[in-house]
C-alpha cells in the first residue's frame, strides 16, 4: 500500500531526541524495537497518538521526517481503527528529519508540528 504524504511525525523523549541529534540516528523507543519498526504518524494522526499513547508524559519532542528520502523502508500498514500509518523498518537517520521540536499546543488544544 502506499501514500502521497511525504512527511510523517515521530513523538520522542528528550533523551530519545539527544540520542538521534548525538548519534545521527535513532533504532526506536521501546515500544518499536519491540513490534520490528518504527512508528510514525500522519499529520492528522499525530494529536490523538500523543494522546493514546503519551498521556501524562512531559518534555516530549515531535520530528518531521522526509519519508521520500527513506523510500522502500516505508511501509503504510492499517493499524487504530482500520486506519493506514507510516511504518519505518529501519533506523531513522537524522538526515531524514527536516524539522523538529517540543511538542507544544495552539490556544484551542491543537498540537503545533514542526
Amino acid at each position: 500500500m502506499s501514500q502521497t504524504e511525504a512527511v510523517a511525525y515521530k513523538i520522542l523523549t528528550r533523551e530519545q531526541l539527544q540520542q538521534l541529534l548525538s548519534a545521527g540516528t535513532f533504532e526506536g523507543a521501546p515500544i518499536d524495537l519491540s513490534d520490528g519498526y518504527i512508528h510514525m504518524s500522519t499529520a492528522g494522526q499525530a494529536q490523538e497518538t500523543l494522546e493514546k499513547h503519551f498521556a501524562g508524559q512531559t518534555d516530549l519532542h515531535i520530528a518531521a521526517v522526509d519519508l521520500i528520502l527513506l523510500g522502500h523502508a516505508v511501509r503504510w500498514e492499517v493499524s487504530r481503527g482500520g486506519a493506514l500509518f507510516p511504518h519505518i523498518y529501519a533506523d531513522l537517520p537524522l538526515s531524514a528529519i527536516i524539522a523538529h521540536g517540543p511538542v507544544e499546543f495552539d490556544q484551542a488544544g491543537a498540537l503545533r508540528l514542526p
